[in-house]
């Protein structure tokens, strides 16, 4: 079912923005299991479309190319463990500047969150661009090297040889793109409350985010 771009939300969806490693698609997963609702890792989308054009032969900085595979993803092309790759990270940021990747993936995300019940997303832009109208925003964040550290880890336990240099290099990289690309900058939402992990346990940051979703559920039952 697609709704309008202008349909309200009437159901309770939550926003999980940030960095690359910042912890976003660990909490969003626990806050997806915490208040029984969906989990869309919109990241998976961008990744996906760059597979895509991998797997092809195509340019990834050709935006005409990347908005055709764009418009041939589908939701169960999402669980392929390629995605999860440091080239796949890679070829996202660099697909995800295209405008015309973004408007071809919006309304995928934008239906997702207005599904009944509501969900949990976590991207870049959930909470300024897809659902700013989102009752809870977090945008988690993390210094850069302990990010870092923590994708060079999980890298490493994935079976990938790369050195922790090599991933600061990425990880600086992907933020400069993120946040300097004209098409929907990576940034906090004007609401969304901040939550830096860079001394936090896995336990400890899925604690404090789920204390912040509980607050914002509440002042919008009240307000219901």
């Amino acid at each position: 079912m697609t709704l309008p771009e202008d349909a309200p939300l009437t159901s309770f969806v939550i926003a999980v923005d940030g960095p690359a490693a910042s912890g976003k698609g660990t909490i969003a997963t626990g806050l997806g299991k915490a208040f029984d609702l969906p989990v869309l890792d919109t990241g998976l989308l961008y990744r996906c479309v760059g597979v895509m054009m991998q797997k092809a032969g195509a340019n990834l900085d050709n935006h005409e190319e990347a908005a055709a595979c764009a418009l041939l993803l589908t939701a169960d092309q999402l669980d392929d463990p390629a995605l999860r790759t440091r080239a796949a990270g890679e070829a996202a940021s660099r697909v995800a500047v295209h405008p015309r990747v973004r408007d071809a993936l919006m309304e995928f995300q934008r239906t997702f969150a207005r599904q009944e019940g509501g969900a949990v997303l976590d991207g870049r832009d959930i909470g300024t661009v897809i659902a700013p109208d989102a009752q809870a925003k977090l945008f988690v964040t993390a210094s850069p090297e302990v990010r870092a550290e923590r994708r060079w880890k999980q890298l490493k336990a994935q079976g990938e040889r790369v050195s922790l240099k090599d991933v600061r290099a990425d990880i600086a990289r992907r933020d400069a793109r993120d946040g300097g690309r004209d098409a929907a900058p990576m940034r906090p939402a004007p609401d969304a409350v901040l939550l830096d992990t860079s001394e936090m346990t896995i336990d400890h940051a899925a604690d404090a985010a789920r204390r912040i979703v509980e607050a914002a559920r509440a002042k919008w039952i009240s307000s219901t």
